[in-house]
C-alpha cells in the first residue's frame, strides 16, 4: 500500500512538471514575494473585445482584464501597478475602456512597452502615470480601421471619424504629444508600405512626447517604487493635517 502511495505521489509530481513545461516552457514558475505591493498586468498579443478571436491567436481578453483592474483598486495590499505591453492592438472600444480604467486608478501606475505597443496599444501605454519604452520597441500609429462589412454611407465615415477623435483626445491628454503632431504621424504617407501611418521606435517615441523615457523593467520598477513612496508621504501628510484640524 505504501509503495502504491509513493508511486502515485511521484506520478503527481511528474504530471505537475509536465503541465508546467507545456504551459510555460519551464519547470518552476518565478513568483513575486507574498509581501509584494506591486501588481504586474500584461497586455500581449491582440486585444479581444466583443468578437472572439480564433484559438490560435494570442489574445488579451477584455473581460479578463476588467475584474483584475477592479481588484487592484480594491486590494489595500497592492500599492502600485506595473503594466507591460507587447501588443499588435485590436478592438478599439475594448482598448479605450482598458485605458480609461487604468488612467482612473487611484494608485501609482507605470507602463513599459516591450517589443510593440501598436495601434490601440498606444492609448493603453500612455494611460499610466509614467511610461517607458525599450530602445528597440516600436509603436505603430495609424487611423482607426474596421474589418468585415462596411456600409459605404456618410454616417459610417462620421462614426469612424468620431471614434478616431476619441483615441486622439485620450492620447494627447495623457502624454506630452500635441494633437497636430499625433495626427501628422497618424496620417503620414510612405512610412508604412502601401499604407498610411508611422512606425515609431524607442527614442523617437520619447522625442515626440508620446512616452516619458527609454528604459527597461529595472527602471520601470524603480520609478513605480518612487511614485509609491511619494503617494505614501502625501497620504501621511494629509492624515496628520486632518488630525491637527480635529
Amino acid at each position: 500500500m505504501e509503495q502504491s502511495d509513493s508511486d502515485q505521489e511521484q506520478k503527481d509530481v511528474k504530471d505537475s512538471l509536465v503541465d508546467k513545461i507545456q504551459q510555460l516552457g519551464q519547470t518552476n514558475v518565478p513568483q513575486m514575494g507574498q509581501e509584494s505591493n506591486i501588481h504586474c498586468l500584461t497586455i500581449i498579443g491582440q486585444i479581444e473585445g466583443h468578437m472572439q478571436l480564433p484559438p490560435q491567436n494570442k489574445t488579451t481578453k477584455y473581460e479578463h482584464l476588467i475584474p483584475q483592474i477592479v481588484a487592484i483598486e480594491q486590494n489595500p495590499k497592492i500599492e502600485g501597478l506595473l503594466l507591460i505591453l507587447n501588443t499588435v492592438g485590436g478592438d478599439v472600444e475594448a482598448g479605450l475602456a482598458i485605458s480609461e480604467m487604468i488612467a482612473s486608478l487611484s494608485k501609482p501606475t507605470v507602463s513599459i512597452v516591450l517589443g510593440g505597443g501598436h495601434s490601440i496599444g498606444v492609448p493603453i501605454a500612455v494611460s499610466a502615470d509614467y511610461s517607458f519604452i525599450a530602445e528597440t520597441a516600436t509603436m505603430t500609429i495609424h487611423p482607426v480601421r474596421l474589418t468585415g462589412l462596411v456600409i459605404g454611407v456618410p454616417q459610417t465615415f462620421e462614426y469612424l471619424d468620431k471614434m478616431q477623435d476619441r483615441v486622439v483626445s485620450f492620447v494627447t491628454s495623457h502624454s506630452n504629444i500635441t494633437e497636430d503632431r499625433f495626427k501628422e504621424l497618424m496620417l503620414s504617407k510612405g512610412n508604412l508600405t502601401r499604407d498610411i501611418g508611422t512606425n515609431v521606435v524607442g527614442k523617437d517615441a520619447v522625442k515626440y512626447g508620446l512616452i516619458n523615457e527609454v528604459g527597461g523593467v529595472g527602471k520601470a520598477i524603480a520609478k513605480l517604487n518612487q511614485l509609491i513612496e511619494e503617494k505614501r508621504m502625501t497620504t501621511s501628510t494629509s492624515t496628520n493635517e486632518s488630525e491637527i484640524l480635529q
